[in-house]
């Protein structure tokens, strides 16, 4: 959990970043795949937590 935490600050630091400053719009383009990557991530650990057979 603090990991995807972790990444979202991240992406939104980078994004806040590249949409206020001026020449440094790839660090928003960054920040985006971040974001999309750690959504990603969340939906995968949720699959796979779901398909544990509990006994």
């Amino acid at each position: 959990m603090s990991l995807f935490l972790l990444l979202i600050l991240v992406a939104l630091v980078l994004g806040i970043i590249g949409f206020t400053a001026h020449g440094l719009f790839y660090l928003l383009v960054i920040g985006a795949v971040v974001l999309l990557a750690d959504l990603v991530y969340a939906v995968v650990r949720l699959r796979h937590r779901g398909r544990r057979v509990v006994r």
